[in-house]
């Protein structure tokens, strides 16, 4: 299984040629309601395997198409680790899947490219997040979204304090001594003062986990928290050069806390930003409306997500417009419930979208800044 990151998400937008399998379902994680996910699975299976038929192909040529995820129907190991939605792409020569945090609606889509539409939530600036859990016997960093969290210990990172100090533990003192507010709770400080954690140790084991994280963060633009104690949390915001370090910490010794807990401390903290961000963007939607750098017709915001000209993209989670785009011509056209060798056009603005550098939106309906089920703000 592969990580879903936004390289990921790049390498499934670029892989995709005909036919592109994309199936969505939801999973059970526990209980007896486990064996349903196998049986799932199978039923969705054998959708593609009638879509693919009635396409044109042979009932044997669909069948061994199908067999790098038939395999996983079989597969009790798979199933023993699950979350909650599972999404899993074929076309011929490439296959991925991920498990997600996310309960999918079952589907299934066959079509040119990949259908990675129900993918945007958890790239939604009001979704992913980091929490770099940091002590001196211990690092993590928490990949997190709005309705999950995964615990993750990349390669490179430093394990504790003394693997990068290159000392050994045995006779170390430490002393451990409240924040000038006092106590020694979850809000204490501790101070590592003792011969071998001098600060500029503490600076150096700091610095080597800043490094490391930009080569695995590289140009992510999202929100990153920093659990531990209030001594720790000053020292990192001196080395950090990640552009997104929010201000607020989760103050306390890390350690005991686990990733789920961790995650949900995290959650009032980075909301706040999230919705400050969005709010702007269908703001600036709304006051950018009448003057040519704002629209919600799928026709003209489509050609212009081909060229790169949108910053901002709305679109409404679960709304499909299904049509052409002729990239020769630069023209979209819609057509009612579909004709054959369409594509979800709004699917198509997304990916170009993102592609290009901008920033996608899925959100309910509620959240659209007005009816229609796509809006596109402009760069220019």
């Amino acid at each position: 299984m592969n990580e879903l990151s936004k390289d990921e998400l790049r390498l499934l937008i670029e892989k995709g040629k005909a036919p592109s399998l994309s199936i969505y379902m939801p999973t059970h994680r526990a209980g007896a309601e486990v064996q349903q996910n196998a049986i799932r699975l199978k039923n969705l299976l054998k959708e593609a395997e009638e879509r693919l038929v009635s396409g044109g192909r042979r009932a044997v040529e669909a069948e061994k198409f199908l067999e790098p995820v038939q395999a996983l129907v079989k597969s009790s190991p798979f199933w023993r680790q699950q979350s909650i939605g599972l999404s899993l792409f074929l076309c011929p020569d490439f296959f991925r899947y991920y498990r997600l945090p996310v309960e999918f609606q079952p589907s299934v889509v066959l079509a040119e490219r990949f259908n990675v539409k129900p993918l945007l939530p958890l790239f939604n600036t009001e979704g992913r997040f980091y929490v770099l859990a940091l002590s001196q016997k211990d690092v993590r960093l928490l990949v997190c979204g709005r309705y999950g969290v995964k615990e993750t210990r990349p390669e490179g990172l430093p394990r504790n304090i003394d693997e990068v100090l290159k000392v050994d533990a045995v006779g170390k003192r430490l002393r451990s001594r409240s924040s000038s507010s006092g106590g020694t709770g979850p809000r204490g400080s501790t101070a590592w003062t003792d011969e071998v954690y001098t600060k500029e140790h503490v600076l150096r084991y700091l610095q080597q986990i800043d490094k490391t994280l930009r080569s695995i963060l590289k140009d992510e633009r999202d929100p990153l928290i920093v659990a531990g104690v209030e001594y720790v949390f000053s020292l990192y915001r001196e080395v950090n050069t990640y552009p997104c370090l929010v201000e607020t910490a989760i103050i306390g010794n890390p350690d005991q806390a686990s990733a789920e807990e961790l995650h949900a401390q995290a959650l009032p903290i980075v909301e706040p930003l999230f919705l400050k961000e969005q709010e702007e963007a269908r703001i600036r939607y709304r006051q950018s409306l009448g003057t040519g750098l704002a629209s919600n017709n799928l026709e003209e915001i489509v050609p212009a997500a081909h060229h790169g000209r949108v910053g901002y993209l709305f679109v409404e989670v679960g709304k499909e417009k299904w049509g052409t785009f002729d990239p020769r011509t630069g023209k979209a056209v819609l057509h009612n419930g579909g004709k054959k060798g369409d594509e979800d056009l709004i699917d198509f603005a997304a990916i170009q979208t993102l592609g290009a550098g901008g920033k996608v939106y899925a959100v309910p309906r509620g959240g659209m800044p007005d009816r229609e089920p796509v809006a596109a703000l402009f760069r220019y």
